[in-house]
């Protein structure tokens, strides 16, 4: 009988190491089809997404002459620099430029110096109506920024720097801070009290405690705001033409609009305009590439 059952049971586990064979190549299959599916994907989007870039930066390096008779959409026929000379000599994109980072790289430090004070003061003591307070400077970057144009308009021609650098440097403080504190907030109130009360048994101040432990501890957060306040502030065209009324103060992004009246059909001239003008945020996102993917995957996690 034990012959008999051993016989029976060899046929049911050859069937079930078979079935489970099956299972396994089936699952394997469906693996790599997803996969496949997800890189054809993710390919075709990244495609399209490039693909209106691509066009920029070829029209940019091709000449009157050949767009016009070959047109927009055609295969490149000329190669040239000089669109990028007429949009920033004659286009006034270097005096655009140069209005630009005199505003974004002021607003950047002072901006963040500013959030990361008081996110640390809300976030490490316990001061009373912080909960209060945070909420209202999160509640300030809910409202649209069309209704306060106006105000904000009216307020600058009142206190006497209407149509200038510093008006329009103050305004971007003013409607970033908030959302820069929300944000340092969140990672400053992560970090454990135990550092900071061992700081503190050591002698150290408030300040030390601050900029020498909370403040490095931040600074994958820093680092990704940074690059999201320069982008924000720099392309910011909104607020620019609401301050700012005279062409020679104009930032980069005013300037563009500029730049398409004066050369209405030479879209090879704006093209390059429009790779100036995009040229100092790449260049930023790639310097704190690595500390902008640190911070967002740090910020997801907590």
């Amino acid at each position: 009988m034990s012959a008999t059952q051993s016989t029976a049971d060899t046929p049911t586990a050859s069937a079930r190491s078979t079935a489970t064979a099956k299972a396994n190549a089936t699952a394997l299959r469906r693996r790599r089809a997803a996969t496949a599916g997800f890189h054809l994907g993710a390919g075709t989007l990244a495609v399209l997404w490039l693909l209106p870039i691509a066009l920029v930066l070829v029209t940019s390096l091709r000449s009157f002459d050949d767009i016009a008779a070959h047109g927009l959409g055609s295969l490149p026929h000329s190669f040239t620099l000089d669109n990028f000379r007429q949009a920033w000599v004659d286009g006034g994109q270097q005096r655009a430029l140069i209005n630009s980072l005199i505003v974004t790289v002021p607003c950047v430090i002072a901006t963040l110096a500013l959030a990361a004070m008081a996110a640390f003061a809300l976030s490490r003591y316990a001061l009373p109506l912080r909960r209060a307070l945070l909420l209202l400077m999160l509640g300030g970057n809910l409202l649209p920024p069309q209704i306060l144009l106006i105000p904000v308009s009216k307020l600058s021609e009142l206190m006497g720097i209407h149509d200038t650098l510093p008006a329009l440097i103050g305004v971007q403080i003013g409607f970033g801070v908030g959302f820069y504190v929300f944000v340092l907030h969140g990672f400053m109130r992560s970090i454990p009290d135990e550092i900071q009360q061992a700081a503190v048994i050591d002698g150290a101040s408030p300040w030390q405690i601050f900029w020498r432990i909370i403040l490095p501890l931040t600074r994958p957060a820093l680092a990704a705001l940074s690059a999201l306040s320069f982008t924000w502030i720099f392309n910011d065209l909104l607020w620019a033409i609401t301050v700012l009324r005279s062409d020679e103060k104009m930032p980069i992004t005013a300037a563009l609009i500029g730049l398409q009246g004066q050369y209405v059909s030479m879209w090879n001239v704006i093209a390059a305009g429009s790779v100036i003008a995009a040229a100092p945020t790449v260049a930023v996102f790639l310097r704190f590439q690595r500390h902008f993917v640190a911070g967002l995957n740090l910020g997801a996690v907590k």
